[in-house]
C-alpha cells in the first residue's frame, strides 16, 4: 500500500490498484489536479476535512470516483455523495472501504457533536490495511496495519494520543491532523508519540506531498 500525505488529514491511499483520497480539506495542499481516483472519502463536515471551494474541481477531474461521506456531510453535499454508515461496505475493484466509528470527538460539552465516519480501507487478503479515524479516537478492536493517527487537535492532549496509539497498537502509525500547530512544534508531539508507542509499532512521519510504501 502506498500513502501520500497532502498535509493535515488529507491522504491518498493506493492498494491493489485502487486509489482513494481522504479528507481534502482547507489545510491540505497538493491534492489539486489529482485524477484517476476510484473514490473520495470525507470523514466529517469541518472545513479542515472538506474544502468546499476546491471540491468542485476535484470532482470534475474524477468524474468516475465514488463519493463517500459521513451521513451529515453527505446530506449537505447532496447527490451523488453517498452516506457511509458504520457497518457498511463499498466495494472498489479489488479493494473495499468499510465505515466504522460514527461520532466526532467531544470538543466541549457546549459544542454539538457531529457525525464522523472512520474508514477502514483494505482487501479480503489484506484486512484492515488502513484506518483513517477522522476527528475521533475510535478503537476498532481489530489488528490495524497502518493507522492515520490524529496528532494534535483542540479535542485531544498528547496523553490521549499516546493512549490511543497504545490501544490500537498498529504496525505503523502515520501522524495526521498536524495542521493546527506550527511546523516547528511538530517535533514535540511526534517525539512523544514515537518514544511512547508500543514496541512493535513503527512511527513514520510523512511530510506534505511525501509518499511511502507499506507492506507488499
Amino acid at each position: 500500500m502506498e500513502l501520500t500525505h497532502f498535509g493535515h488529514s488529507c491522504l491518498l491511499a493506493s492498494l491493489s490498484g485502487t486509489r482513494v483520497l481522504f479528507d481534502p480539506g482547507t489545510f491540505a495542499h497538493g491534492f489539486e489536479g489529482i485524477t484517476g481516483l476510484d473514490a473520495i472519502a470525507i470523514t466529517h463536515q469541518h472545513p479542515d476535512h472538506v474544502d468546499h471551494s476546491r471540491l468542485p474541481a476535484l470532482l470534475e477531474g474524477n468524474p468516475d470516483a465514488v463519493l463517500l461521506a459521513d451521513p451529515q456531510t453527505a446530506a449537505q453535499l447532496g447527490e451523488p455523495w453517498r452516506a457511509l454508515h458504520p457497518g457498511e461496505t463499498v466495494e472498489l475493484g479489488a479493494a473495499r472501504i468499510r465505515g466504522t466509528g460514527g461520532r466526532h470527538a467531544v470538543i466541549h460539552p457546549d459544542v454539538p457533536v457531529v457525525d464522523n465516519t472512520a474508514y477502514l480501507f483494505d482487501t479480503e487478503e489484506r484486512p484492515n490495511a488502513l484506518l483513517h479515524p477522522g476527528d475521533s479516537l475510535y478503537i476498532p478492536f481489530v489488528p490495524i496495519e497502518v493507522l492515520a493517527m490524529p496528532s494534535a487537535a483542540p479535542w485531544m492532549t498528547v496523553g490521549a494520543g499516546v493512549d490511543y496509539l497504545r490501544a490500537v497498537a498498529p504496525r505503523v502509525a502515520v501522524p495526521i491532523h498536524q495542521g493546527i500547530i506550527a511546523d516547528q512544534a511538530t517535533g514535540i508531539f511526534y517525539g512523544r508519540y514515537s518514544e511512547m508507542a508500543p514496541k512493535d509499532t513503527e512511527f513514520v512521519v510523512l511530510d506534505t506531498e511525501q509518499s511511502a510504501t507499506f507492506g507488499p
